[in-house]
């Protein structure tokens, strides 16, 4: 498929040298998403991603000091690429209420692959997100780490959409706590879909998820 290429920024602190600048950097990041999809995080290692992209162990570390910065550069290549989706589907659009709901399903729709964006899968990679992207802050570093910017993408998602959201209702207060509450709460339902079923109202021919948070926002804003 023939497509324009769009390169996505991550901040230079989340890595020793940037992977998107050689082959081997991009098949770290390919074979990471692929690996950490077949063992979880746990079970993931530099020595494990080096048998699997056929590289030395230590190559690895030349782009990333732990597999826990690893975790981290994912999780923020993620929201910088939602982030550009965001910006996408919502630029030219004059209604806020159509921008706030064309934002809504950016968040919280099943992800399809971009195929302009050759050496990710976008779609393991938010299975990443939806089972592994809390262990990337619920962690006793997390405070440096915000400090020093590791976050700032996911931060952005939820200041642009709420931004949306007092276009919509400059009286709401509570803007960050919708959308935050939104996008982790509609991962925690997809994996309820794939793993505890009876915990939702997804059917399946028919994708609740949106239609529910989509509800659920626009209720409030009343």
């Amino acid at each position: 498929m023939l497509s324009l290429q769009v390169n996505i920024k991550v901040s230079e602190e989340l890595y020793l040298r940037n992977p998107d600048s050689s082959e081997l950097g991009k098949r770290i990041i390919s074979g990471s998403i692929d690996l950490i999809n077949d063992l979880g995080f746990e079970l993931f290692t530099f020595k494990k991603l080096g048998e699997r992209i056929g590289s030395p162990e230590s190559s690895i570390y030349r782009y990333f000091e732990s597999k826990q910065s690893l975790l981290i550069y994912l999780v923020a290549w993620y929201w910088s690429w939602v982030d550009y989706k965001l910006a996408f589907a919502t630029t030219n659009i004059d209604s806020p209420k159509e921008r706030l709901k064309r934002a809504i399903d950016v968040l919280v729709q099943p992800v399809l692959v971009d195929y302009s964006i050759l050496h990710v899968n976008e779609v393991l990679l938010s299975e990443i997100i939806i089972t592994e992207s809390v262990k990337a802050y619920h962690t006793r570093e997390v405070d440096d780490q915000n400090r020093k910017g590791c976050f700032r993408k996911y931060k952005d998602v939820v200041q642009r959409v709420s931004d949306i959201v007092l276009e919509v209702d400059p009286s709401f207060e509570y803007p960050h706590m919708m959308i935050s509450t939104i996008i982790e709460g509609s991962h925690q339902q997809r994996f309820y879909t794939d793993h505890l079923p009876s915990l939702t109202d997804v059917k399946p021919d028919h994708d609740a998820i949106g239609d529910f948070y989509t509800q659920f926002v626009f209720k409030m804003l009343e």
